[in-house]
């Protein structure tokens, strides 16, 4: 009797959640826990994609053969982007933009590509979701009128590829990877495999051809880029668009870059005629900080590779409810309740009955540990109800037992300090006995949190 032949289109299945892959269907996710979010993973139709130059073999070769030209990153034009992906977009890289909705990312992508154009580069705008004249809509807004950057709507990748090889530009955006399909799979447009397959491709293109590929993707409603993780680990520089709301200020963030250096960010302000870049952040973000107000301090912290002086603000008031209340904008929460934690103990202030709030005014987020004892000093000042100087800036990481610890690149937090016209800096012992000196400001070196209050003329009268 012959056997019956029985095709079976599905290769596995895959979490929708955080991409990992199984042989068979489980209603519960085995690695993350999720329910419900194993979906089927087609089998690829191989062969099909177009163009000789994503067909020729690869040889090795001996890596004192390789030459490789220093200067040969391809600036944007755009200061604050170049900054961020560590000097220039590197040929044959594949970067990744993600941010919500409306933040801007089409708008930089196009900004970015008609500057570089200007060298007498060729560039290709892909739009998977905007029409021809939507996009000449919002490039007459912004002011691109420039020959070399070419704009087409396509989500076919198979095309996509035809006309890069016919093309051969030198910067490719693509906006957004959602909305790119291939027939190496059978999955929608924005499926975890689509996205994996198409990503894979276009990665695959850049380093044969040596074309800088510039994807756009959308985030989830937790913050992260939507699709699997390994589009993150795929990319050779992931950078996040954050910000809008309320604030008109945009934050571009590296948090991965082969070629540069992470948290590196650059600063931009959403104008009628486009992203403009921020220049001087640090003289924008303390420009509106109010005088002799208790609960704001000023903070020189480290973004990548740039110093940036921003606002601590914080507000103590005795709460209404059995539970008080924590509440961040800019900073760890958990970093926030350690703190306090800190001063209790420590300096045996009880904020057990408080609502206690801490922003970082102009919607910057902060992660290094440097902010620990500004945040300290801002909550006892508003507690106390005592300004903290004006003219002082501070900065050092907080211990468990009430110690300040030193932080990384003092020298160019207390310059940055002095540019802006502060007159004294409070930082750790540690990095005061490393310090050059210094001119036109006076330095203050402490080693606890009893020193840092001593050393404040406004706690101690």
């Amino acid at each position: 009797m012959k056997k019956k032949s029985s095709k079976n289109n599905v290769r596995g299945f895959v979490c929708q959640e955080c991409g990992h892959e199984s042989l068979k269907w489980f209603g519960k996710c085995p690695e993350c826990g999720g329910w419900g979010c194993m979906t089927e993973i087609p089998r690829p139709n191989r062969g099909i994609i177009p163009g000789s130059f994503l067909e020729q073999p690869s040889e090795p070769v001996s890596i004192c053969d390789i030459s490789v030209k220093r200067d040969s990153r391809i600036s944007t034009g755009i200061s604050e982007f170049d900054r961020v992906l560590g000097g220039g977009i590197v040929p044959g890289s594949l970067v990744l933009l993600a941010g919500d909705p409306g933040i801007g990312k089409s708008t930089l992508l196009l900004q970015a590509l008609a500057e570089a154009s200007k060298t007498g580069l060729t560039t290709l705008y892909v739009s998977g979701e905007e029409s021809l004249q939507q996009v000449k809509l919002r490039a007459d807004r912004i002011g691109i009128q420039e020959r070399n950057l070419k704009v087409v709507t396509e989500t076919n990748l198979e095309e996509i590829l035809k006309m890069i090889e016919k093309l051969a530009p030198s910067v490719l955006a693509v906006d957004s990877i959602q909305t790119i399909r291939t027939a190496m799979t059978a999955s929608p447009p924005g499926s975890l495999s689509q996205i994996r397959e198409s990503a894979n491709i276009l990665l695959s293109m850049a380093k044969i051809t040596g074309i800088a590929v510039i994807l756009a993707g959308h985030v989830t409603k937790e913050g992260v880029i939507a699709g699997p993780r390994v589009l993150e680990h795929l990319v050779d520089a992931a950078l996040y668009f954050e910000g809008g709301g309320a604030h008109g200020f945009r934050i571009l963030r590296a948090v991965k870059n082969r070629f540069g250096a992470t948290n590196e960010i650059g600063v931009f302000e959403m104008t009628d005629s486009g992203l403009n870049e921020v220049l001087n952040p640090s003289a924008i973000f303390v420009s509106e900080r109010p005088k002799n107000i208790s609960g704001s301090v000023v903070v020189p912290s480290i973004e990548g590779t740039r110093p940036i002086l921003v606002e601590i603000q914080s507000l103590v008031t005795p709460t209404s409810f059995p539970q008080p209340r924590r509440m961040t904008m800019g900073i760890d929460g958990n970093r926030l309740a350690l703190l306090i934690a800190i001063m209790e103990k420590k300096l045996g202030i009880s904020l057990a009955g408080n609502d206690i709030f801490i922003n970082v005014a102009g919607g910057v987020k902060i992660v290094e540990p440097a902010i620990d004892l500004p945040v300290v000093m801002a909550l006892l000042s508003c507690y106390l109800d005592k300004p903290f100087p004006e003219d002082t800036v501070l900065f050092g990481e907080v211990g468990l037992v009430g110690e300040v610890r030193g932080v990384d690149r003092a020298d160019i937090r207390v310059s940055e300090a002095a540019k802006l016209g502060f007159e004294r800096v409070l930082l750790p012992s540690a990095n005061f006995h490393s310090l050059p000196p210094q001119s036109g400001i006076h330095i203050t070196g402490v080693s606890n949190l009893e020193e840092a209050i001593r050393s404040c003329d406004t706690f101690t009268n």
